[in-house]
């Protein structure tokens, strides 16, 4: 499994929280350590958004793919 597919999987662990709230999120690209995400619904306008990228969606695939240094969204 590449480093792509391995970062999808985590995303689609971590979608029906962003779901439940009126989000989504879709992924876009794996750059080198980079990730590139969408974040759609009421997540797309929401202030808290960045928090959310961070704290949420890049620490759960920092913690379960090696070699990701970021959360991108694009």
């Amino acid at each position: 499994m590449d480093t792509k597919e391995r970062v999808g999987k985590v995303v689609e662990g971590i979608r029906p929280a962003l779901q439940a709230d009126g989000g989504d999120i879709e992924l876009i690209a794996v750059d080198g350590g980079v990730v590139k995400v969408k974040l759609r619904g009421a997540c797309a306008g929401c202030p808290m958004s960045q928090i959310t990228l961070k704290g949420f969606v890049e620490a759960a695939i920092k913690k379960n793919v090696s070699g990701i240094e970021r959360v991108e969204s694009v």
